[in-house]
């Protein structure tokens, strides 16, 4: 009797951590409106894991991008990311985003996506941000902004890129009390392809300092303060 009572309870307890485990599984997956909800709350990320160019097709409001496909760069920028808030992440129709999703898990992010990518969020009519056709900054108009001031600070980043992010305060620190003054020139990295192409810049964010026109100084990812006065100096 006591064998068979002790088996029934082994027998509940594995049904009752098999379904608590199928209801997180299930958590993990959002339904587009449920998904809408969860990202307006304070402190959370919203990670667009398709190529830059189908994120400037359009994407979600505030959201980062990090191409899954690009194992280098989603490397490089996802772990910016902040390990104590979620990450919502979505792709085209969800396939992506949830080989992404087990791959940040296995990190130690808690990661939620949403069910059939951006393809379900505009068939629900929700709201999507894109730079559409803006123009590009033209090389030349690059090249004089540089040869006519003394020292030129260049960023190459873009406000979607998780580094990027990270180094605006310092930035706004560096602008506020720089070893030297500068002219700051912010190269878009998901838009102005011909400039990034003809200063060799392959990853966000690069910084470049010019002196009357010629590249002194050059690094990229994150940077200090103290490297940017050191190369003003």
């Amino acid at each position: 009797m006591k064998s068979k009572l002790f088996s029934c309870l082994i027998l509940m307890t594995t049904v009752l951590i098999s379904c608590a485990q199928n209801a997180s599984t299930e958590s993990l997956t959002l339904k587009a409106g449920d998904f809408k909800e969860a990202i307006l709350k304070k402190g959370v990320q919203v990670l667009d894991v398709r190529t830059a160019a189908e994120f400037n097709g359009g994407h979600i409001q505030h959201a980062l991008q990090a191409n899954w496909l690009d194992k280098k760069e989603f490397t490089d920028r996802t772990q910016h990311l902040d390990k104590s808030a979620p990450v919502y992440v979505y792709c085209q129709a969800g396939g992506r985003s949830a080989s992404a999703q087990n791959y940040l898990k296995e990190q130690g992010y808690n990661v939620i996506n949403l069910e059939g990518g951006m393809s379900n969020w505009k068939m629900n009519n929700f709201p999507v941000e894109g730079n559409g056709d803006k123009p590009q900054m033209r090389v030349a108009d690059f090249e004089k902004t540089i040869a006519s001031n003394e020292y030129v600070l260049v960023d190459v980043g873009a406000d979607w890129c998780p580094p990027c992010r990270k180094m605006l305060p310092v930035l706004d620190e560096l602008k506020q009390k720089p070893a030297h003054p500068f002219y700051f020139l912010a190269v878009d990295g998901g838009n102005d392809i011909d400039v990034m192409k003809s200063i060799k810049s392959e990853s966000l964010p690069t910084f470049i300092l010019y002196k009357h026109g010629k590249e002194i100084w050059r690094n990229q990812g994150i940077t200090t303060l103290t490297a940017f006065n050191s190369a003003l100096k």
